[in-house]
């Protein structure tokens, strides 16, 4: 389960607007609105993708984000 929350921190916190996010990773901003809501399970590739654009690189941090057990 992503964590939807925390991930919307990160996003806001980089600056980055959705629609460029979603261009990078070659989806549509619907597809990227649907994986960070938990709509839409993330494939390992997706994942990757974002995390290097927002500059993800600690293990934990990763799955805490789109492994978390519980989301409040």
């Amino acid at each position: 389960m992503t964590n939807t929350a925390e991930l919307n921190k990160l996003i806001e916190a980089s600056g980055l607007k959705k629609n460029y996010i979603a261009k990078v990773m070659g989806i549509k901003p619907v597809t990227l609105s649907r994986l960070i809501t938990g709509k839409k399970e993330f494939k390992a590739s997706q994942i990757d993708a974002l995390c290097n654009i927002l500059g993800i690189e600690d293990l934990e941090k990763k799955e805490a984000i789109f492994f978390a057990e519980k989301v409040a």
